[in-house]
């Protein structure tokens, strides 16, 4: 049943005016490398960008044409606005509404935020968008296609990403309208007991039939070149599921033509390999060979130019298994990455404080490569601060495993504003330290946050890499577990639509528990070592703290109360996190207001408290989080996570609406372009930090 959207509830949607534009500077970094390392990283992001269609594919119907609407009229008006403007008849006003939604369109690669997941709408009327689609016959072609979704409709299900029955939105399911979470269930974990991995597919459903869309060039691959020799199957039900080769298949084909240029100018026989079975993977749609240049990845250690592509992160499909296109490529940071080297040194000194047993950690650690990074191209919905990748548990557990944090994403600043929920005595401390407390956080969260724990599994019918006739005391219940992986199965298919959200929470409850040893702060330049909550290390601790439950707060924003759900896996985690310092008590954390309508709502947080109450309380939620991922145990998770994140009345009605009328839009970044020149020299091409200059840079990067 649709509903007619609201003004008051519609103004949520609106566009950022204007949005937060930053460059993402890389300069310096990129003039450093040779003639030969600018080709290779030239080459990746080349093929990075060449993803750029198929993130809009995987979001909205209307993104691609929305996209397509926006090249084409910065072409028509050789970027002169003004002139457009005024043969489109708008105002200056009119027009900078536009220019405001193209750069959050393109900030997100769609029209759905890609922190938070829900749709945001053109500052324009309909008619207002008309005038500027008759100004180009292309134009005009394009605007035919997207006017009657790009704005917010009647349907309120329709402003989120989410399952189609629900009346959500996800071309992860296209052209799909009948088709339940049951189905994809079925079809998801019938296709996982064959053993085909889904990160680069979709599912469509056609009568009985499901089409499993496979990302590839080729559109009719070998039964060699795939990862299932069988291709059809007639289920027990009488439904049938098919393997269709060839999604996205001009895409991946001119990836794959990117990936063989790059693998030219590789510095080492890793990255030749990579290379190799990276164009594997985009050409055959096969996800081993995808494994199998991340085994490689691994194993090129230190190298100056790093780099990742493919289907990665898992956070937008409801479904919580099928990846989004991603791809970056970036500079070493020798200096800072010199902290981060020291943490990977000292992690097994640090691992045995969290709080449980040797029985649900690793046999041994498997010393990841740590990097600070500066981007030069980061493909994709949005830009993370820190990355710990592969994804894949028996790469991560057996092989290891990289942690990269994006140096030059961190330090991007929009101009100074003062920090909502920070009281005014606290904003110069928190503004000094804050980046210092972030880097900290970022480190923790990625190396040892994801890093640590063992799935404890039967890896094959009556094998286990646990005693299995002696199991390990559960912490929790100090009985013995009952729970573990099955054979085939993963933490993915465990956990599912949780999945994403609850191994974040168990990240930054890492992080939070770990930026308390003073020891830790010393390696990031903060102290002496020893505890003192009144130096600069205790600084840059209590900024942690405070940051995180400010995130807390400003999480609400990625609720939403007509569907009651969480649009953002970090924001849930970390509202979550939030809810432990508040239970912690009055003594360590509380919220304070005097207005009514709690416009003055800021956070109390007892500093002299930390090192007891709020590390403590850390521990015993960390501990929970910890063992029922180990053990598989979803139930309990569940439980435990639905009641911890649950929106009630007083953070619905008060404190949301407060958090959104001091939202700050988030930040969107213009990246630079690379350009070969004749005699095969590569140049850097970069644009004013501004809405032109965003949509500048896709149109000089648009060729496909």
């Amino acid at each position: 049943m649709s509903t007619t959207i609201e003004a008051e509830t519609l103004k949520q949607y609106l566009a950022d005016s204007p949005p937060t534009v930053v460059p993402l500077a890389i300069k310096p970094h990129f003039e450093a490398l040779s003639d030969k390392e600018k080709l290779y990283a030239h080459h990746i992001s080349l093929a990075c960008f060449a993803g750029t269609r198929i993130v809009l594919r995987q979001l909205s119907p209307e993104s691609e044409p929305i996209y397509d609407f926006i090249v084409t009229l910065h072409k028509h008006s050789k970027g002169d606005y003004d002139a457009l403007a005024k043969e489109a008849g708008l105002s200056q006003e009119e027009l900078d509404a536009y220019l405001n939604y193209a750069a959050q369109f393109l900030g997100n690669l769609g029209n759905y935020k890609s922190f938070g997941d829900s749709k945001f709408v053109p500052r324009l009327e309909p008619r207002q968008l008309k005038a500027l689609a008759t100004t180009s016959k292309e134009a005009l072609g394009f605007y035919e296609q997207f006017k009657d979704a790009i704005f917010a409709g009647e349907d309120v299900s329709k402003l989120h990403l989410g399952y189609p029955s629900a009346g959500h939105v996800s071309t992860y399911y296209p052209d799909s309208p009948g088709i339940t979470k049951e189905d994809i269930t079925g079809v998801s974990d019938f296709l996982e007991s064959k053993g085909l991995l889904p990160e680069n597919t979709r599912i469509r459903k056609a009568g009985d039939v499901f089409e499993v869309l496979i990302a590839s060039a080729l559109s009719d691959p070998s039964a060699e070149q795939r990862d299932l020799k069988e291709s059809e199957w007639t289920l027990d039900d009488g439904k049938q599921v098919k393997l269709v080769f060839g999604d996205y298949s001009k895409e991946m084909e001119l990836i794959a033509h990117h990936i063989d240029q790059a693998k030219k100018y590789a510095a080492n026989d890793n990255e030749v390999k990579m290379m190799d079975e990276y164009a594997k993977s985009f050409r055959t749609g096969s996800l081993e060979a995808f494994k199998e240049s991340q085994r490689a990845w691994i194993m090129d250690k230190g190298p100056t130019v790093e780099s990742d592509i493919g289907f990665i992160e898992t956070y937008r499909d409801p479904h919580g298994i099928r990846g989004e296109w991603e791809g970056f490529v970036a500079m070493v940071n020798k200096e800072r990455t010199k902290a981060f080297s020291k943490l990977v040194e000292s992690a097994p000194q640090y691992i045995p404080k969290l709080p449980w047993g040797k029985e649900f950690e690793k046999d041994k650690f498997l010393s990841p490569d740590f990097t600070s990074l500066e981007v030069l191209t980061f493909a994709g919905s949005g830009i993370p601060a820190g990355i710990n990748i592969p994804n894949y548990d028996d790469i991560r557990q057996n092989f290891g495993f990289k942690n990269v944090s994006l140096g030059n994403v961190l330090s991007a600043k929009a101009p100074n504003e003062k920090i909502p929920f920070i009281k005014d005595e606290q904003q110069a401390l928190y503004k000094a330290t804050a980046d210092h407390a972030f880097e900290v956080q970022v480190g923790l969260h990625e190396l040892l946050g994801h890093g640590c724990g063992k799935l404890l599994q039967e890896t094959a019918p009556g094998e286990f890499n646990f005693d299995h006739e002696n199991p390990p005391i559960s912490p929790v219940t100090h009985t013995p577990i009952r729970t573990w992986y099955k054979p085939g199965q993963t933490w993915g298919s465990v956990f599912g639509p949780i999945a994403a959200s609850y191994e974040e929470c168990r990240a930054e409850c890492v992080a939070m528990a770990l930026s308390c040893e003073f020891p830790i702060l010393q390696l990031f330049g903060f102290g002496d070592g020893t505890i003192d909550m009144d130096g600069p290390a205790g600084d840059v601790l209590y900024t942690a703290y405070l940051s995180m439950a400010r995130a807390g707060i400003v999480a609400l924003e990625f609720w939403d109360p007509k569907s009651r759900k969480w649009g953002q896996a970090h924001m849930q985690a970390r509202f979550s996190i939030l809810r432990t310092f508040l239970n912690a008590g009055v003594e360590f954390c509380e919220l304070e207001w005097d207005a009514d309508d709690m416009s003055d709502l800021t956070i109390r947080l007892e500093r002299s408290r930390i090192l007891d109450l709020g590390r403590t309380a850390v521990n015993e939620y960390l501990q929970k989080l910890h063992i029922y991922k180990s053990t598989a145990d979803y139930k309990q998770a569940k439980r435990m996570y639905d009641e911890i994140t649950d929106v009630e009345p007083f953070y619905e009605n008060l404190v949301r609406p407060a958090v959104l009328r001091k939202k700050v839009p988030r930040k969107v970044f213009v990246q630079a372009n690379t350009v070969e020149e004749e005699g095969g020299k590569v140049v850097l091409r970069e644009y004013e930090a501004d809405a032109r200059g965003m949509i500048q840079s896709y149109a000089e990067r648009e060729y496909i």
